[in-house]
This record gives C-alpha cells, structure tokens and sequence, in this order.
C-alpha cells in the first residue's frame, strides 16, 4: 500500500515538472514571435581577460610573421564590461641574430675628447662627419650624453627628433657659460650635425645655419616641453642648460665626470611607448576600436581593399598618421603600426574581426 502511494507521488510530481517546463517553453517562444528579449535565454559573456595582438615590419608585402625583423605587441587586460584596466605597448627589434626592445633604454657610449666634431655632409650622397661619440643601443629617439674631461671640457651630444642627427657641442674650460644657448648655432660652428641616426633623409645645413637644436623647425618645442630640458629656452645660458644634463659647476667651471646618458622628452621609444598604452587606460574597448580614426577622409582614401593603408595613394600626404607631437616624443610617429597591434588585440578578446584590421605603415 506504502509502496503503491510513493508511486502515485512520483508519477503527480513528473506531470507538474513536466507542465512548468512546457510553461516556460512556450512563455520562451511568445516572447521571441513578439520581438521580446526573452530574460530566460538572456546571456551576458564577460571580456575579462588579457589579451594580446600583433603587427609587424613588412607585412603589406607579404612577410610572415615569424619571418618579421621588428614587431609591436599590445597587451591588454579587461574588465567583465570590456574597460581596459591596463595596457602595455612593446618595440621589439632583431640585432645580431637576437631580438631586444627598441624602448630598452641601455646603451653603451664611448666618448672622446680628442675628436674635434665635423658636421656631415647631409645631401643626396650623405657622409658622417667627425663624431666625439660612439653610441651602441637600439634607442636613438631623443638620446642625448654627456661627459666632462679632467681639464673640465664637456663634450654633449643630443639626437635632433626632426632631423634625426646627433647635434654635437664641444664646449671647452674658458667657454662664456653665459652666452644665451640659443646662440649657439649650426652656423657658428657650436652645434655641430655629425652622424645620422635613422632614415635617409638628406638635410643641407647652409638652411638651418642660423639654427639649433631648440628651433630646427615649428615642431621643435618637444625638446623642451617635458623632461630634462623643460624649461629650458632659447634665452636660457650654455650653463643652465648644460646643467639641465646634469653637468655641474664650480666657481663657473664644469666638474669632471664619467659620460652619462639617457632620453629628453617624453623619453625616447620607451616614452611613445608608455605614453601610448597610458592613453588606453579606462577606454571601454568595444567603443574605442583604433588609435586612429579611420573614418577621417585624408586616412580613409589611402586605405586599399586589402585593408592595407599607405600603399596605394595618390600623395605621400597620407602616407602615415602623424600623432600628437605634444604627447609623444619626437618629430613623427607613425602610430597606424601600433594600431594594427592594438585591433589585434581586440580580435583576440572577440570585439573584432581580422577582417576589421587595418594593415598600417611599418
């Protein structure tokens, strides 16, 4: 008897189980004939996560990326919604068989004092010119070093962002440390373009001979604007800005010391970098899909049916994307490249598509 009403109660329980679920099914399928978003079906996937994209040198000509001898890599850690809590940016490069940063910021300098510096011959047939310095490193954006012999001659070279030239001064014991530094000038033979650091490009210096390195063009005040020069003027004397270096004076005569080195400005690669990737904090990633607007019509007309900008345009005007020469150090960066990094990136954490990349310039 027992056993026979344990019987009856499962079969009662079955039937109500059985009748709530097709409740619910056809509730379900009323709310999607009506267009309703049905709460039951509802799901809401978190981008939580870290996640990392690519681009690198060549790639519009078809060069694999295990192939590539420099990349970018963007990481980027999300929270459940999609906002970027932090971001990292990074320059990799291949020398002598083994990849490095570009933004490491070690170099190795040799300095000598003996070495009267030469400006090069900066035309279609370039030529280096007599240089104090030897650099080793794989970051010459904004470089500068300096050292000060043991009868007190300083020796300062600084790599121009706009010509992209080591500017050498060999500014000797009885030099007038008062003579505003403005003044000291290609032409005078004060500040001396010895060694081309990067690119081809041809700069005849008769042009730039009443210039120097704070006002080689309109674009030059990213020398001064942050880091070790800020503050620092035309106006300012040959002391205050060697001082600026860190060289120090006594009685008005520089001290001895080893050679240092290190990045004006916003800080050589590691700078743009950094700058770059502190942009994207607190984004929401699913809004903010580029670092560069592509809709604007001087980028979108350059962008091919590859998706590959730069290659197929009328005027070099397009040729590349120019940021902020305001908060990245110097003269141009090229920030389509670190763009196709980021998008990827975002392919990884499923806001986008490959087809959505868009190849930059590198």
């Amino acid at each position: 008897m027992i056993l026979k009403k344990l019987i009856i109660l499962v079969i009662i329980f079955a039937m109500v189980f059985t009748l709530v679920g097709c409740a619910g099914s056809n509730t379900v399928q009323e709310d999607l004939e009506s267009g309703k978003e049905p709460a039951a079906i509802e799901e809401k996937t978190s981008l939580k996560g870290t996640y990392v994209g690519y681009s690198w040198k060549d790639e519009a000509k078809g060069v694999e990326f295990e192939d590539a001898t420099q990349y970018i890599e963007t990481i980027l850690n999300l929270d459940e919604e999609g906002i970027i809590e932090d971001a990292k940016v990074r320059f990799f490069v291949m020398k002598d068989g083994y990849w490095t940063m570009r933004q490491s910021g070690n170099a190795y300098v040799e300095l000598d004092y003996s070495i009267d510096p030469t400006p090069a011959h900066g035309g279609e047939e370039y030529k280096a010119g007599d240089s104090m310095f030897k650099v080793y490193t794989s970051d010459m954006m904004a470089f500068y070093a300096v050292g000060v012999s043991e009868d007190s001659t300083t020796a300062l070279v600084m790599v121009d962002p706009i010509t992209r030239y080591q500017f050498e001064m060999k500014i000797p014991q009885d030099f007038d440390l008062s003579l505003p530094v403005g003044q000291m000038t290609i032409g005078s033979g004060l500040t001396v373009p010895t060694v081309r650091t990067s690119g081809s490009r041809a700069a005849e210096w008769d042009g730039l001979a009443e210039n120097m390195i704070l006002n080689i063009s309109p674009w030059s005040h990213v020398v001064t604007k942050t880091g070790a020069l800020e503050g620092i003027t035309e106006d300012s004397t040959v002391q205050e800005f060697l001082e600026a270096f860190g060289v120090e004076f006594e009685n008005g005569t520089a001290v001895p010391q080893d050679v240092i080195y290190g990045y004006y400005g916003t800080g050589g690669w590691n700078g743009n970098m950094n700058a770059i990737a502190d942009s994207l904090v607190g984004k929401d990633a699913k809004e903010f899909t580029s670092l560069i607007d592509w809709s604007d019509p001087r980028y979108a007309g350059a962008i091919n049916e590859e998706n590959v900008f730069g290659v197929d345009v009328a005027s070099g005007a397009t040729g590349t994307v120019q940021n902020s020469m305001d908060t990245i150090s110097g003269a141009t960066v090229r920030v389509s490249r670190e763009a196709t990094s980021f998008q990827r990136a975002l392919v990884d954490a499923g806001i986008l598509q490959e087809s959505d990349v868009i190849i930059g310039k590198f």
